[in-house]
């Protein structure tokens, strides 16, 4: 049984992280097949008029002048693929490497990539026996796509490269770093003669991008979750009121993501005896970052949201170039034959994405940066609440309590505020041919580290507020879905009284955020699924 059926046009940023995390099985469909198959028989068509095609029979780039003549086209899309397989920098972490192949496997399944089905079938024969390329990280510049990283990929199919083979499950980090070749021989494959356009369609693409860009919106989304949860239960026991999520504040100021968010804290607070207990108090306002969670969160929620589309588009698009047609209906200015035609364009340009992801990653500074005020909140004996020990340590002091763990959440706001502006940058290259790119590659993986690290901020402020909250009155209960969030959290927090280090409960409540445990917890309690 297939677990994910490529098709080319409803592939989604969950099934990418079943695949390159959970070690999902793939597969192609019958029809994504017939639509391969009949893209490489317009380029044989191509190839038999002997007219010049960019791609097929011409240079790249600066050199599309040159024409190559028949008898050296398999040669000229191996040194396609040897020559752009020049990156740098640390290798791309195994996920990321599967989520890049899946991500080009489907856009070479909307058939208008000209390469054969073969090729098509080795890279999911590859994930699914766990033969993962050794990837460089630096090297995209966003367009012409992601050609190096992509390059590196394709490396490994004509038996050269390394790669590292996975034990099971395919998706596993346990295994052996092996030569191209040999890599290929242990999924029962042999190394490919790449054929016209084959190089290009491999390597054209913004696959690192989006397939990044796909695991970046899952954890986002996941943490936003669970930074609802934090928040609800930072307002609960910091003694503060819901009121600000009241639904008339948010109906005459309609963003669907601040309404979401409000409804978020209102169910997990619903029926606690916290927030009953001073409903009738003399607090007129709360601080704001407890008053505008929902209009900030909410606002971190329609930005993520905004990247989720552009992911959801670019997965299931046609991105490299040029792009293989039927010829019906197409300009007669387009090279090709009678039956096919060959349109050279930019939609390997990875502006759309990289505009959203540096949103995004602004958005997750954002996010960070109040869900860190509310820990301050939490922990800084100058503003806390009187129930509340300074720096929720047992003997002030004598002990440093929590303390550290604000400075680490700042540094990590530090770290937010200095990225997400790499997107919108451009270098000219390859003689100027290619004078504007996008470095979307370089947004995405900003993107990623965003999305961990305002995890960790999140985790940190979920163990402070689980922290506190055993400074509050046991006679009064937190909302169902806050008591199953603190409960959740209790058992990362150190069990011994007294200074203990901290960085294994951080790493512990950041691991529940990024892998959905909160969100499941509340889930269970609340019998329905946050926002």
């Amino acid at each position: 049984m297939t677990d994910v059926l490529i098709d080319g046009e409803s592939l989604t940023p969950e099934e990418i992280e079943a695949v390159a995390r959970h070690g999902a099985t793939v597969g192609l469909s019958e029809e994504a097949s017939e639509k391969i198959r009949a893209s490489r028989e317009r380029i044989e068509a191509i190839l038999e008029d002997d007219e010049a095609v960019y791609g097929v029979n011409t240079g790249f780039g600066d050199l599309v002048s040159e024409r190559i003549p028949k008898e050296d086209l398999e040669t000229l899309q191996e040194n396609l693929v040897r020559s752009h397989a020049s990156g740098a920098g640390p290798e791309l972490d195994r996920e990321v490497v599967r989520a890049m192949m899946l991500a080009r496997v489907n856009t070479l399944a909307k058939g208008y990539s000209g390469i054969r089905e073969s090729v098509v079938e080795t890279l999911v024969t590859m994930l699914n026996e766990g033969v993962h390329p050794v990837v460089r990280s630096r090297g995209s510049l966003g367009a012409s796509g992601d050609l190096a990283p992509l390059a590196h990929m394709a490396l490994v199919l004509l038996g050269e490269g390394q790669a590292n083979v996975a034990d099971d499950p395919p998706a596993s980090g346990s295994g052996d770093r092996l030569p191209g070749d040999d890599a290929l021989a242990t999924a029962g494959l042999e190394p490919l003669a790449l054929r016209a356009k084959e190089g290009l369609a491999l390597i054209n693409g913004t696959q690192l991008t989006v397939g990044i860009g796909a695991l970046a919106v899952v954890d986002a989304e996941r943490t936003l979750r669970a930074a609802d949860a934090a928040g609800a239960l930072t307002t609960e026991v910091t003694m503060s009121t819901t009121a600000n999520c009241d639904p008339k504040i948010h109906e005459v100021r309609p963003h669907e993501g601040q309404a979401a968010s409000a409804r978020n804290v209102r169910r997990l607070t619903a029926d606690s005896g916290i927030v009953e207990s001073h409903r009738n108090c003399d607090r007129i306002q709360d601080a704001y970052s407890i008053r505008c969670l929902p209009q900030v969160h909410g606002a971190a929620r329609d930005a993520i949201d905004h990247l989720r589309e552009a992911v959801e588009v670019e997965l299931n698009s046609a991105t490299d170039n040029p792009l293989v047609f039927p010829a019906d209906g197409i300009d007669d200015r387009a090279s090709g034959t009678a039956n096919a035609a060959v349109l050279s364009g930019g939609n390997f340009h990875g502006a759309p994405l990289a505009h959203r992801l540096d949103y995004a990653v602004a958005a997750l500074t954002d996010l960070a940066s109040i869900c860190e005020r509310r820990v301050d909140r939490l922990l800084n004996p100058h503003i806390q609440e009187p129930h509340l020990e300074p720096f929720l340590a047992n003997h002030g002091g004598l002990e440093s309590g929590y303390m550290i763990a604000q400075y680490t959440a700042a540094a990590l706001v530090n770290e937010l505020r200095s990225t997400g502006r790499t997107g919108t940058d451009s270098t000219p290259v390859s003689g100027n041919q290619e004078d504007h790119v996008s470095m979307s590659a370089n947004a995405a993986l900003e993107a990623r580290r965003a999305a961990d690290a305002a995890a960790t901020v999140v985790g940190i402020e979920l163990l402070s507020a689980t922290r506190a909250l055993e400074f509050v009155d046991d006679d009064l209960e937190p909302g169902a879905g806050t008591g199953a969030v603190a409960t959740a959290v209790q058992a990362a927090l150190p069990e011994e009284d007294g200074d203990r280090p901290l960085h294994e409960p951080i790493d512990d409540a950041t691991a529940m955020v990024l892998g959905g445990l909160i969100e499941e917890r509340t889930n269970a309690a609340l019998e329905d699924e946050l926002e």
